[in-house]
């Protein structure tokens, strides 16, 4: 219970006011339905012809149990004398369905503004998570499965959906209930409610027992959910790799293992779940008869100061907190499931961002001079170094190219001047001054990227250019598309500008993705581009317009182009060859060749 109410204490100070109404409302709601069993005695008076509840004297009003009750039955007692008894059930009869009506009206208008703050918490967690997903570094990615991350922002929500906050509207109405109709009782009869008192806690103990194992089975079965989804997402990322090692039957062996065992939690947490209703209404059903007896007994020898017709009046009150009281039970069983899909959400927002801005971090608006590496040595996992005391100068305007066999850190090299990864030894300095004194937001927008594969959104052509950038107009995102050679394709695709793409641009070609990736990057306008192999996937016609889009980007900007095609970087000002981390060589196209070094093998062999 206790971290239930952490979790509502951090969800639900924005819904204070729906909160609120919705006390008053299942309040007021409790009150008229505890007033609806006091009216019944009289019902069962005149029906039973008893006469105990005989009063002849009105008192003065006043807002008071004892007043009201004395003049309801002086005026039900009067109906029955003047009128006779059927008249008088009739009105009596009116009188409660108009307190039935006011009872369920409000407990209707309290259920109204629990919808309001169910959905509202709900929707306020996803955001949070999912602001949380974006301002993760990039090396967090690294060491988690998407999958499981997708059933931490999807399923685990709506189990918390399901099980924590559809519980609220229970919690902050049944107790009412229950506490307004136990007073009732208690005036009723404070000696049979006392007898009450001893047997609730009892019941409630043994109910509350079963309980508290859903915790730890919940969330094993969320973890098994996302290795489930996990499995899913690699097999639509690898399904072409599947089908043509003919691995179907080895991928749906390994689902099968999964789902089973995921089948097995589900059936252990589920029985224990659906135990709570037959449970408490077992213990229900205990508790009544015990009263029952108990009752009878103090009525029998007149010692209960209660009529029949009350005690069959008690007897409907405390069977009506019954229902609440399972409810509420049932309510705690779908907590303790719940909190353990809070536990896997917390994980992931507790994460702790390893990159973030200084507390004293510098605004940067311009590039000025140049980029240097100095001493620049990383590793991902802290073993081994993928950059090993790395060197390099780039001046503004300059474009310097990366050449080297794949995993000589040349993609690296690039991601550490964005700061998606934090070197570990040395510094980038942007104009004499170490990038991690720079607001990381103001550095990054000094750079564009043009990535070998082509991140695009299923979105429209024209917010897919306008990604990123404020208030483009259709003129801006037109010109860039212009400028990319991308204008000629876009204009006749069936909606123009407003043609959506699909998933990930999959209704373009590989060259049209290309060329919408760098119209984005032209209309964000950055005086330093990152191209990391932008033309190695496309054939020679494709190549050839993304090259020329490619060339008008890099026009009087600071460019850092990976490269394996080598023709590709004939041109730039300088060129770096990586191998295992180091840069072994430098210098232009033709000086290279004549060293009839690393790059002057590699040249050879694309040649060849």
């Amino acid at each position: 219970m206790k971290d239930f109410i952490k979790v509502l204490k951090r969800f639900l100070p924005p819904y204070q006011m729906d909160l609120g109404m919705m006390f008053l409302y299942n309040l007021l709601g409790a009150l008229f339905g505890a007033v609806s069993f006091g009216v019944m005695v009289p019902v069962l008076n005149t029906i039973f012809g008893l006469n105990s509840e005989v009063v002849t004297e009105k008192l003065p009003f006043e807002f008071s149990a004892e007043v009201l009750k004395n003049n309801f039955y002086y005026y039900s007692n009067l109906l029955t004398e003047e009128y006779g008894a059927v008249v008088a059930l009739i009105y009596v009869g009116a009188i409660l369905l108009g307190v039935v009506f006011f009872k369920v009206l409000f407990t209707f208008l309290g259920s109204y503004h629990s919808v309001s703050i169910r959905n509202g918490v709900v929707r306020d967690m996803r955001q949070i998570i999912y602001n949380k997903i974006v301002s993760l570094p990039l090396p967090f990615f690294t060491e988690e499965k998407k999958g499981d991350i997708i059933s931490r922002s999807t399923g685990d929500v709506q189990e918390v959906e399901n099980s924590v906050m559809s519980s609220v509207d229970m919690i902050f109405k049944n107790p009412i209930i229950i506490v307004v109709y136990l007073f009732g009782m208690i005036l009723m009869s404070a000696q049979l409610t006392l007898f009450v008192f001893l047997l609730l806690p009892i019941a409630g103990y043994i109910i509350g027992k079963v309980g508290k194992s859903l915790k730890k089975t919940s969330r094993a079965g969320q973890d098994k959910m996302g290795d489930i989804l996990s499995t899913i997402e690699e097999t639509l990322s690898g399904l072409r790799i599947i089908k043509a090692f003919n691995a179907e039957e080895k991928m749906n062996d390994r689902f099968g293992v999964q789902s089973n065992e995921y089948r097995r939690i589900m059936n252990s947490m589920m029985r224990r779940y659906v135990l709570a209703h037959p449970m408490s209404e077992l213990m229900g059903t205990i508790v009544i008869i015990i009263i029952l007896c108990y009752g009878g007994k103090l009525i029998l020898e007149g010692s209960g100061n209660m009529s029949a017709s009350a005690f069959i009046a008690y007897l409907g009150m405390f069977y009506s907190i019954i229902n609440p009281a399972k409810h509420f039970s049932k309510a705690m069983y779908s907590v303790h499931k719940g909190l353990a899909a809070m536990d896997r959400i917390d994980q992931l927002l507790d994460v702790e961002s390893s990159i973030v801005d200084k507390d004293n971090a510098k605004p940067v608006e311009t590039f000025g001079e140049s980029i240097e590496y100095k001493n620049v040595a990383f590793s991902y996992n802290g073993e081994r170094n993928v950059l090993k005391n790395v060197n390099l100068e780039i001046p503004k305007g300059k474009t310097v190219a990366l050449v080297g066999q794949s995993g000589s850190g040349k993609t690296t090299f690039v991601d550490l001047l964005p700061r998606f990864y934090d070197v570990n030894e040395g510094s980038i300095n942007v104009d004499g001054v170490d990038i991690r004194d720079y607001k990381m937001k103001d550095l990054r927008n000094l750079m564009g990227n043009v990535n070998q594969e082509s991140i695009l959104f299923n979105d429209t052509i024209f917010n897919n250019i306008a990604f990123g950038v404020e208030n483009a107009t259709m003129e801006d995102v037109i010109a860039a598309a212009k400028i990319a050679n991308a204008h000629d394709f876009i204009s006749a695709t069936e909606n123009g500008y407003d043609t959506n793409i699909g998933d990930r641009g999959s209704k373009l070609s590989g060259g049209q993705r290309q060329r919408l990736s760098i119209a984005r990057a032209v209309l964000k306008n950055p005086p330093i581009m990152i191209l990391d192999e932008a033309t190695s996937a496309l054939d020679t016609e494709s190549e050839r317009l993304v090259q020329d889009a490619l060339d008008k980007l890099m026009e009087n900007r600071t460019s850092l182009v990976i490269a394996h095609r080598l023709s590709t970087v004939k041109n730039a000002d300088l060129i770096c060859v990586f191998h295992e981390g180091e840069i072994v060589e430098r210098g232009k196209h033709d000086e290279l060749i004549e060293k009839d070094g690393a790059y002057k093998k590699l040249y050879d062999m694309q040649l060849l």
